[in-house]
């Protein structure tokens, strides 16, 4: 199992798959404005896209320079990486600020918890199951953690579903609703959570998306 003292050189800077560029989300590949204009309320849809996830819109500038801050810290410290996600090739939108894609490590579970917010422009491609490919990759190729857990809001039908079909597709598991077990805001929200194993994903490895990593080429 890899350890937090050596998994920031482990950590992709950039990952591509089929229709995907995930990118190192720090200052040096998104601007604090993109973030900005992206993830506060000059998006028209924000509340729609945030609706069931654990941090509420931005408020200022000034806030997003400390959100991209608090990325570049995590990542250094081995807790998490977060990555900007951007179509690419002859994707609609290519190059676009499509939303972020992160990797939570708890290194003392041996466990992985991949996460997603993706402007809802972007919904409907199928680009949650596909970024969920490259970062199971990340979790067990690079990072050789034993599993990788998905808490989904229990009132979020739209990605349990998405998740339901990754995860049976990669061999992980439904486990059940955990209720009370985490929440939005100052609200308490039930959980339901979907694992893979890193056995189970290896004894599908027909059903994996093809991943780079371009900084190791």
């Amino acid at each position: 199992m890899s350890t937090a003292g050596d998994a920031g050189d482990v950590f992709p800077e950039v990952i591509e798959t089929e229709r995907l560029r995930l990118e190192r989300c720090s200052r040096e590949h998104v601007s604090a404005r993109a973030l900005y204009d992206a993830a506060s309320d000059r998006n028209p849809t924000i509340d729609e896209e945030t609706e069931y996830l654990p941090w509420s819109p931005l408020d200022t500038l000034a806030g997003a320079e400390e959100r991209l801050a608090e990325f570049e810290r995590q990542w250094d410290e081995r807790e998490r990486a977060e990555w900007v996600v951007r179509p690419r090739g002859d994707e609609p939108g290519a190059g676009e600020f499509a939303g972020t894609a992160g990797l939570i490590c708890r290194w003392d579970r041996d466990l992985a918890l991949p996460a997603i917010w993706l402007r809802k422009p972007f919904w409907g491609r199928g680009y949650s199951g596909e970024r969920a490919d490259a970062l199971l990759a990340v979790a067990f190729d690079r990072l050789d953690v034993g599993v990788a857990a998905v808490p989904i809001h229990g009132d979020n039908e739209r990605s349990r579903r998405a998740v339901e079909r990754y995860v049976d597709r990669h061999g992980g598991r439904y486990e059940g609703l955990l209720r009370n077990h985490a929440g939005r805001y100052d609200e308490p929200a039930d959980h339901h959570r979907f694992s893979v194993s890193r056995e189970e994903w290896r004894a599908a490895d027909g059903a994996r998306t093809p991943v780079r990593y371009p900084d190791d080429e």
